[in-house]
């Protein structure tokens, strides 16, 4: 059996207890497979996320194909970091006899930390792989999650970061918790991130930025021991100062002692 059967057959649903239909999940336990290094740039401190420092990611992807169905995963991850199934990933899924795309997962993009722009980059990656193999494909509109209409700062970040991309927002209600993304057509839609914000790491380069800094580590070391010799030669010299004092202050302290003595038996 063919790889490409082998994964339209797990299209297919199977027979259950007494006729029962269920449809076995599609690439559910797929992971990455391909990794790359994205830098994050330290950035200004912001009143609603915190600190921004300079940080580093593991970004990794994977693809699957079969006649029928097409996935592009991607995720990424932090040193130290545990997060859910669902969060750090982004899912692109064509659906080839439908001529359309859709974005997962179901629950939406759950970014941590966010405001760094991983979100954008991840879509920008998707909308990329998507535009070179299926550009007239329709990406389905999806409902927006009310909870984040809640928060004015949070819907409005949401809204730009959609419509950056090329999505157009559109709300039910006049207090604009009811929004949602229209349909679109693949290739209309914008494909670039922030690059001032992220930017990605080559082997080479990664490879670079680590003799760098073994070199800078080296030299910090040499001037830390220059450093330490001045402090043991001025502490030297020190000790040697005090022990002339003392004796100075012992000498004068007889002297002194012998002139009173002269002085009170003649």
């Amino acid at each position: 059996m063919t790889e490409a059967t082998k994964q339209t057959d797990a299209v297919e649903p199977t027979d259950a207890n007494e006729g029962e239909v269920v449809a076995p999940v599609l690439w559910e336990e797929v992971h990455a497979e391909h990794f790359s290094m994205l830098r994050l740039a330290p950035l200004p401190t912001d009143r609603a996320t915190g600190a921004r420092p300079l940080r580093f990611v593991e970004f990794g992807k994977a693809e699957r194909h079969s006649p029928a169905f097409s996935l592009l995963r991607m995720s990424y991850q932090l040193p130290g970091q545990k997060t859910r199934k669902e969060q750090n990933q982004l899912d692109i899924w064509v659906d080839h006899a439908n001529r359309s795309v859709r974005v997962g997962p179901a629950s939406g993009l759950q970014i941590d930390p966010w405001n760094r722009g991983l979100g954008r980059f991840m879509l920008a990656q998707g909308i990329t792989w998507a535009q070179q193999r299926c550009a007239e494909y329709k990406i389905e509109g999806i409902a927006l999650a009310n909870k984040d209409a809640l928060n004015e700062d949070t819907r409005l970040r949401r809204d730009h970061f959609l419509k950056t991309q090329g999505f157009e927002v559109v709300y039910a209600d006049a207090q604009h918790l009811k929004g949602t993304i229209k349909d679109a057509k693949v290739g209309n839609l914008n494909n670039t991130w922030n690059a001032d914000k992220i930017q990605i790491v080559q082997i080479l380069d990664a490879a670079q930025m680590l003799q760098q800094a073994e070199q800078r580590i080296q030299e910090q070391d040499v001037t830390i021991k220059k450093t330490e010799e001045k402090v043991s030669k001025y502490r030297r010299d020190d000790s040697g100062l005090r022990f002339t004092i003392a004796c100075l202050v012992t000498f004068a302290v007889f002297q002194a002692g012998l002139l009173i003595w002269i002085a009170t038996h003649r």
